[in-house]
């Protein structure tokens, strides 16, 4: 029976990390984002997410983003300086041609940092993806 159960691989799905300039309170402050560079629309997008590492973890944040058009992008939540010592991870869960899909995209510590800046395809700003 395990067998019959196909379990889809999310592609063309991420979550990236973004610098970037604050007007309201002029600083710059770092934004996740989630990417959708599939040709197709995503449906009832959920993420979930949480910073953590072995004696601290920060409480666990759940986004309804809905659906999310092809070649697309929709800014998930600011993470603040502090979390950024942490492991932080985006669990994502939505649903595309008629199947659910899930993929967890996991920062480990200090990983977001100025130095790690690259080239984001799609926002066309620099950022962080996770390896």
């Amino acid at each position: 029976m395990k067998k019959d159960i196909e379990i889809p691989i999310a592609k063309d799905v991420h979550v990236a990390i973004i610098r970037e300039w604050n007007d309201e309170f002029l600083s710059k402050d770092w934004n996740a984002y989630i990417l959708n560079n599939r040709r197709d629309p995503i449906e009832m997008t959920i993420v979930v997410s949480k910073g953590f590492d072995s004696d601290r973890k920060t409480s666990t944040m759940r986004h309804g983003l809905g659906d999310i058009a092809a070649k697309s992008f929709v800014k998930i939540e600011l993470l603040t300086e502090e979390v950024l010592a942490l492991d932080n991870e985006f669990f994502v869960t939505f649903f595309a041609d008629g199947k659910l899909y899930e993929k967890r995209f996991l920062f480990p510590k200090y990983s977001i940092s100025e130095q790690a800046l690259a080239p984001i395809p799609l926002i066309d700003k620099e950022g962080i993806l996770p390896n």
